[in-house]
């Protein structure tokens, strides 16, 4: 997997302060697309062990909320593969801090249903995310003045509450972290 970018210091894409990894590949092409270079999957840099290891490093510090992925996509079957390292290292070293993650994919649709998307990454990598704005970006609902997302279509979901559900359950705007196991 390669990657555009990683914020050190974001406070744009989850509540409070985050370290934000954009991954690259993204096969939406959703028209007004904000990070529309990192569609390519080849775009960016590898992700290796040492970048690894720098978010992990990065989230120790007590200021720093959480992580949050964006991409391009990280649902796309060869991301989630390259991800989920990741995740169980950083829920099994911060199990307090939040993992927000942004797909275009929707949680009941493309994530849970046979799917492109869908695979066998899909379900343990929902277990470590606590909040997922999901649906694709659509230009003629953006919306500037939403928090969090980029148009309305697009939904802010609570995944561990979901999961138990076996329902989409929008996230009520707290922090609530209840991590599940596989």
């Amino acid at each position: 997997m390669n990657y555009a970018t990683i914020k050190w210091a974001d406070v744009a894409n989850g509540p409070g302060v985050r370290v934000s990894l954009f991954v690259s590949g993204c096969t939406h092409r959703c028209p007004g697309c904000f990070n529309e270079e990192a569609q390519d999957f080849a775009y960016g840099q590898p992700f290796t062990q040492a970048e690894e290891d720098k978010i992990v490093a990065a989230l120790a510090p007590a200021h720093i909320k959480g992580l949050s992925l964006l991409g391009g996509e990280p649902f796309e079957p060869d991301n989630q593969r390259a991800l989920l390292p990741l995740l169980r290292r950083v829920k099994g070293e911060y199990p307090g801090k939040e993992v927000w993650c942004y797909s275009g994919y929707t949680l009941d649709g493309e994530l849970w249903q046979p799917s492109r998307a869908r695979c066998e990454y899909t379900d343990e990598m929902l277990s470590y995310i606590d909040v997922l704005v999901d649906g694709p970006f659509v230009l003629e609902k953006k919306d500037l003045n939403l928090r969090f997302r980029g148009s309305s279509n697009q939904r802010i979901l609570n995944v561990p509450a979901s999961l138990a559900a076996r329902a989409p359950v929008l996230w009520d705007g707290e922090t609530t972290i209840q991590p599940i196991t596989v």
